[in-house]
């Protein structure tokens, strides 16, 4: 993926500080690591459930000055989805709103609550923010199994690590849910799972997750025609890194049983074909996952 040489982002920040992590209605301490190999819930969904809360403390933010190449990067990828989306609004007579995205280490606090890096990237509708701890990019390699173009790119400093547009396919169906939020789709859908059984609301959540995915394939289409910035093995790399993280997946990977009714964010084949989708049409009326479900 070629992104050096762009425009980076002025909404990176960095976390200076988080509160301390409690397990909603038990006490102690909670990891989304846990919950993922016990009960076969997908880290990056704890948060978003509610299963991780914040248990007090604050945090500060400053703007990211870092020149580390995980810092310049995530500025890169976050400045491509607003030119992206800046257009794809303007097109339909709105204004986009650009997110925040804040960079921290281990635990951090936000207006959804507490996460940990084993909680893994998620974006808080209550304060348009997208929160990442980029040792996440190590994760998708060493326990999802992600790899990449870094592999045999000769930057020694990334070997580890996922490859550069599986890492930009996070950030961006991350963003997603930023449109989402815009466009009042998580606002409905959150209003709808009020009114609904535990494994209804659990299929508008996959829904919801299905579109993310949608919105990512679509931002890479359209920043692809803006920049061209694929690379050869680049799509796979996307689509590898969106069926890793699947629901059956990550309950098989777990040791958990493959139950339907609990999955939050789709299976495997169903977030592989809906990212693509979206990165097939470019166009976010390709992206109706709901058909009527709200």
């Amino acid at each position: 993926m070629k992104w050096q040489g762009r425009r980076g982002s002025s909404n990176v920040r960095t976390s200076s500080g988080g509160g301390k992590l409690m397990g909603g209605g038990i006490g102690g301490i909670i990891i989304a690591g846990i919950l993922w190999l016990v009960f076969g819930v997908n880290p990056m969904t704890a948060l978003q459930t509610g299963q991780v809360v914040a248990g007090g403390g604050s945090t500060s933010t400053e703007p990211a000055t870092g020149d580390d190449r995980d810092t310049q990067f995530v500025k890169v990828v976050l400045a491509d989805t607003e030119e992206v989306w800046h257009q794809i609004f303007n097109e339909g007579g709105s204004t986009y709103k650009e997110p925040s995205l804040i960079l921290f280490n281990g635990q951090v606090s936000s207006a959804c609550g507490g996460a940990s890096s084993a909680t893994g990237p998620f974006y808080c509708p209550g304060d348009q923010t997208v929160y990442l701890d980029t040792s996440f990019f190590v994760e998708m390699r060493q326990n999802l199994g992600i790899s990449g173009d870094i592999q045999n790119s000769g930057d020694s400093e990334n070997q580890d690590k996922a490859g550069d547009f599986a890492q930009a396919y996070v950030i961006s169906h991350e963003v997603g849910h930023h449109v989402q939020t815009l466009l009042g789709i998580t606002q409905q859908v959150n209003e709808a799972s009020r009114q609904v059984t535990r494994a209804q609301a659990n299929k508008l959540s996959v829904l919801q997750e299905l579109q993310a995915d949608c919105f990512a394939g679509v931002w890479a289409q359209r920043n692809q025609e803006r920049v061209q910035f694929l690379e050869a093995g680049d799509i796979d790399e996307a689509i590898n890194a969106a069926g890793q993280i699947g629901d059956d997946r990550l309950a098989r990977a777990g040791g958990g049983a493959v139950v339907p009714d609990n999955f939050t964010h789709g299976t495997s084949q169903q977030r592989v074909e809906w990212f693509t989708r979206g990165l097939e049409s470019g166009n976010v009326q390709s992206c109706d996952t709901f058909s009527g479900a709200l």
